[in-house]
């Protein structure tokens, strides 16, 4: 279990900047990507909430100047090297498809909490799940992570 506000990866580690996948691609969310994720997010809404937590109403509500201020949380935590959100945008970064997020683990065991959203339109060309399984492979791969979790996704984490 981890401290939310120590780094979440070790000093001399290179955070992954990009993850190459089959119709889309990863990158670090920031303060720019706010038209195309509030646009996503938006027209996702009723799906997403209750998505990354069971217990939230996000999105509900959400204005573009929420939005904002969640993007430039994200992309400040990202620079601290606390936390981590990856746009996810199709090929030619015309479209927002969705968010990746790794966050510090409160949960015995673990040593990151990692989440993700595709949005609605997405969903039926199988983008979630292909998604999903690029994402799990990064973390194992890529990443200093002895044990990931995923809330909301795997039976064992909560």
């Amino acid at each position: 279990m981890s401290s939310y506000w120590q780094k979440l990866v070790p000093p001399d580690f290179e955070v992954p900047a990009r993850l190459e996948g089959d119709g889309f691609h990863l990158r670090m969310l920031t303060i720019d990507d706010l038209d195309k994720d509030y646009e996503a997010v938006m027209t996702s809404a009723d799906r997403l909430k209750g998505a990354l937590s069971p217990t939230s109403s996000w999105p509900e509500g959400l204005t573009r100047e929420d939005d904002l201020i969640d993007l430039g949380w994200h992309q400040r935590e990202f620079r601290l090297r606390r936390s981590f959100a990856y746009t996810v945008m199709a090929p030619d970064e015309a479209m927002c498809l969705g968010c990746c997020y790794i966050y510090p683990s409160m949960q015995e065991g673990y040593d990151a909490d990692a989440y993700w959203w595709v949005r609605t339109s997405a969903v039926a060309d199988g983008l979630d799940d292909r998604l999903g399984a690029a994402f799990r492979h990064w973390l194992q791969t890529a990443w200093p992570f002895r044990r990931v979790a995923f809330p909301g996704r795997d039976p064992a984490s909560r």
